[in-house]
C-alpha cells in the first residue's frame, strides 16, 4: 500500500510481480525453497480484493503448496469473525493455493512485458505529477475529504501521520486510502491507468488489441483491471462533487472538475480494454449487491458531507425541509449551540459521533 501511495497502483502491482519473479530465480539458483509472505488489505488501494483471484494471479512458481499471509485488522471480522466465515476463508486460501500449484498461470509474453513496462512509467509520471507536483493538491485533498477530522479521532491503532508536519509523504497509507474511499472517488486506485491506456493506444492502435489479449489470457493483468473496474462500480463522482461544493474553496473547484473528467475518461478506456459495455458486466451478482447498497451508502455520504461542513463552519445551518416533523426540527440545533455543550472540545461531540458512524458505514 505504501508503494501504491508513492507511485500509483498500476506501477506498484507490476513492480511487485517482477520482484517476486526475481526472488524465485535467485532461490532456484541457490536451492532455497522460498515462501512468499503476502499482505492482504481491506480496500483495493491497500492490496485488498477476492483472495482466490489474488493467489491465482501470482507469478508461476511463486507458490509451491504454501504461502504466508498477514490480514489487515479492518477485515479480520468479516473474514474470520464467525465459524462459517472463517471456514470459507480458509477454504478459499487452500483451494487457490492448490490450484496455483497444479495449474500455474502462464508467463507473460515478451510484448506484454514491454507494453506494461511502458504503461507503468507513464502511469507513475501522471500519478506523481498530480499527487506530489501539483502545487495545491494537498490543500484540495484536505478540504475535499475527511482526512483532517479522521486524524483527530481515536478510531485507529496508530497516528495518521508518521510526523506532525509534511504533505502526502508523511501521511500513512491507511488514512490516504480511507479518505478517498469516504468520498467514493477512490483516486489512489485508478489515477494513472487512463493516461497509460491512452498513451499506448495513441502510439499504436494495435496496442489496444494486445491489451485486450492480455486481459483475456493473463490472470495478473485481468485481476488488476477487474479490481479497478470493481472500484469504479463502487465509486460515484457525483458524491465527490457534493463534497467539493460544500467543502472546497471556489478557486479549487476547477481542479476537482479536472480530476472527475480524468475519472470518467479512465473508466471509459478501462471498459474498452476489458471489452465490457457496462461496469461489472462479467459479475452480475456483485453488480446487484452494489446496486442494493448504493442508496444506503449515498445517504451516509450526504450526511457526512453536511456534518463536515457544520464542523468546519459552525455558523452553517442546514435548511429544514417543510415536511419534517416538529420533533426532528427542534432537535436540529445549529452546530454553534452543540459546541457550547462541551467548550473543551474542538467541535461538538454529537457531530463527531455522527462523523464516526458515517465513516464506518461507508467503509464497511
Amino acid at each position: 500500500s505504501d508503494s501504491g501511495k508513492d507511485a500509483g497502483r498500476l506501477s506498484a502491482a507490476w513492480q511487485l510481480y517482477k520482484a517476486q519473479e526475481d526472488l524465485i530465480k535467485v532461490a532456484k539458483k541457490y536451492g532455497v525453497k522460498l515462501t512468499m509472505f503476502h499482505g492482504r488489505g481491506g480496500t483495493v488501494g491497500r492490496g485488498g480484493g477476492p483472495t482466490h483471484l489474488a493467489i491465482l494471479s501470482q507469478p508461476p512458481d511463486t507458490i509451491h503448496g504454501s504461502l504466508r499471509v498477514t490480514v489487515q485488522g479492518e477485515v479480520i471480522e468479516q473474514s474470520f469473525g464467525e465459524e462459517h466465515l472463517c471456514f470459507r476463508t480458509l477454504q478459499r486460501f487452500t483451494a487457490a493455493t492448490l490450484e496455483h500449484g497444479m495449474h500455474p498461470p502462464i508467463s507473460p509474453k515478451p510484448e506484454w512485458r514491454t507494453l506494461l513496462d511502458e504503461m507503468a512509467v507513464v502511469a507513475t509520471n501522471e500519478y506523481r505529477s498530480i499527487v506530489f507536483q501539483e502545487p495545491r493538491f494537498v490543500e484540495y485533498f484536505r478540504l475535499a475529504t475527511p482526512e483532517l477530522e479522521y486524524g483527530r479521532m481515536n478510531i485507529g491503532s496508530r497516528p495518521s501521520k508518521r510526523k506532525p508536519s509534511g504533505g502526502i509523504e508523511s501521511l500513512r497509507a491507511i488514512p490516504w486510502i480511507f479518505a478517498w474511499t469516504q468520498t467514493r472517488f477512490h483516486l489512489p486506485v485508478w489515477l494513472g491507468f487512463g493516461t497509460a491506456f491512452k498513451h499506448v493506444v495513441q502510439e499504436d492502435i494495435k496496442n489496444l488489441r494486445i491489451l485486450q489479449e492480455m486481459y483475456n489470457e493473463w490472470p495478473f493483468f485481468r485481476v488488476t483491471i477487474d479490481l479497478v473496474e470493481m472500484v469504479f462500480a463502487k465509486g460515484n463522482p457525483g458524491i465527490a462533487s457534493l463534497y467539493d461544493k460544500l467543502l472546497v474553496s471556489e478557486d479549487l473547484l476547477p481542479f476537482g472538475e479536472r480530476l472527475r473528467a480524468n475519472y470518467q475518461e479512465t473508466k471509459d478506456l478501462l471498459l474498452q480494454v476489458a471489452g465490457h459495455k457496462d461496469l461489472l458486466e462479467g459479475d452480475p451478482y456483485l453488480k446487484q449487491r452494489l446496486r442494493l447498497r448504493d442508496s444506503y451508502i449515498t445517504t451516509l455520504n450526504v450526511c457526512q458531507a453536511y456534518t463536515l461542513k457544520r464542523i468546519r463552519d459552525p455558523s452553517f445551518h442546514v435548511k429544514v425541509r417543510p415536511h419534517i416533523s416538529k420533533e426532528i426540527s427542534d432537535a436540529s440545533k445549529p452546530a454553534a449551540e452543540l459546541v457550547k455543550l462541551n467548550p473543551m472540545s474542538e467541535y461538538a461531540p454529537g457531530l463527531e459521533d455522527t462523523l464516526i458512524l458515517t465513516m464506518k458505514g461507508i467503509a464497511a
